[in-house]
């Protein structure tokens, strides 16, 4: 069943996210475009319901205030604008519309109808699946993350064994990580699994290189050069699938918003790339691509898995990768899930994580003058990933924790605990 959709336009709004979840919380679908769309290319989305010019505060692109195609008017479709006055409106609001207001505007005005859930969801997306790729094969990065097992899972039921699912161990995984993977897709879910070791090649890559644009970047090429390799191993590999979802796009930056970090699967891809991209949840927030885990029969304890970014360790461990600092992020990181899971926090906190900087710290070690590194815990809530909250950990639980990883990780003398929301801070420290 088709959904009923309000299309949102950017017009330099910082919270084009908030009106799309508020929309979406009614029942109905909503998606977010940029100001230039086309009439044509706007039309030609399906079942456009309404349009909300969504003005704000980076309005003003290299001092010209940004506009949308008059045309856009006459398209047929009524207009609700915010903060962006115009006589060509049905609506026009100083001001973010309460619930009471866009609800009248999506039903009222608009005529849409309460049909956004993660059936319909699901079975869209099967089927633009199935016609995007035909009888081809999709080659799919399966990190085992909540992203690539919801995106393994649907594209499973919309094109079955044409699905090839490739897991590349970096060196940047958690303990453990990639033997759990093996396990749970291919001994328990028999997925078609390649496993390639590529830990050697990655370090060897990223040896000496500090900047966290520059990783991201060479991590993700690297992916691709390793699909690449195992696609030419195999026959009819015409596409590569992906889970990147709504906040990767928002943050890798639009045409009327400054990046905040670029994404493996967003803004790290090389321009020469031969496959072309599967992405069915683009359009997805976290919470709702967990939804969509759960209606496609996914056991909860994956789709509940905290988030874990591309790059993995590479962007917690900070600054130019070294074998020593990585094991020490992924030491005290398995001992910080370990303590968290004996205390319930698993089930309570977003994501947690640990990092290490790099730089050493003093401190004393079979009483003599040691230097050490120091390792940070972060541990945040959010719903969508766009802003976040700090968990207020009991003390008793974090000094335990910190005892542990400086009895267990010999290498560091020094273990902090960070207390910055999004904003000002992003979740990852790079």
């Amino acid at each position: 069943m088709k959904q009923d959709m309000i299309v949102i336009l950017d017009m330099g709004s910082t919270e084009n996210t908030v009106v799309a979840r508020q929309i979406r919380a009614l029942g109905v679908y909503s998606e977010i475009h940029p100001h230039d769309i086309t009439p044509d290319a706007l039309k030609a989305l399906d079942n456009v319901k309404g349009i909300i010019l969504n003005g704000g505060e980076n309005r003003v692109v290299d001092g010209v205030a940004v506009e949308v195609d008059p045309a856009i008017y006459d398209c047929g479709f009524p207009v609700m604008s915010i903060d962006h006055p115009t006589a060509k409106c049905e609506q026009q609001l100083s001001e973010l519309p309460d619930d009471a207001t866009m609800k009248a505007f999506v039903f009222d005005t608009c005529k849409a109808e309460a049909n956004w859930n993660m059936k319909n969801f699901v079975a869209d997306q099967i089927e633009l699946v199935r016609r995007q790729v035909g009888d081809k094969k999709v080659l799919l990065a399966l990190s085992g993350g909540v992203d690539s097992s919801v995106v393994a899972a649907l594209l499973l039921k919309a094109i079955g064994q044409q699905l090839v699912c490739v897991h590349v161990n970096h060196g940047l995984m958690r303990k453990n990580e990639s033997e759990d993977v093996v396990e749970v897709f291919k001994n328990q879910l028999n997925a078609n699994l390649i496993y390639v070791d590529a830990t050697d090649r990655f370090l060897g890559k990223l040896e000496g290189v500090a900047d966290p644009e520059e990783k991201r970047k060479i991590i993700g090429g690297e992916f691709i050069r390793v699909f690449e390799e195992e696609a030419r191993k195999l026959e009819g590999i015409d596409f590569l699938g992906q889970g990147t979802i709504y906040p990767d796009i928002i943050e890798s930056g639009t045409k009327t918003a400054k990046m905040v970090k670029s994404h493996h699967n967003v803004g790290g891809l090389p321009e020469d790339m031969q496959f072309a991209l599967v992405e069915p949840l683009l359009q997805l927030f976290k919470d709702e691509v967990r939804a969509c885990g759960i209606e496609l029969g996914l056991p909860p304890h994956m789709v509940y898995r905290q988030p874990f970014p591309g790059p993995g360790l590479g962007v917690r461990c900070l600054g130019a990768i070294t074998r020593d600092r990585l094991e020490a992020v992924r030491e005290s990181d398995a001992i910080l899930r370990d303590e968290f899971a004996k205390a319930g926090l698993d089930k309570k906190v977003w994501q947690y994580f640990t990092v290490v900087p790099d730089f050493k710290a003093v401190g004393v070690r079979n009483h003599e003058r040691s230097m050490g590194y120091m390792v940070v815990i972060r541990a945040v809530n959010t719903i969508d990933a766009m802003t976040a909250t700090i968990e207020r950990v009991d003390y008793d639980i974090l000094e335990k924790i910190a005892d542990r990883i400086a009895a267990e990780v010999p290498s560091v003398t020094r273990v902090c605990f960070e207390l910055t929301k999004k904003p000002v801070a992003t979740i990852e420290f790079e």
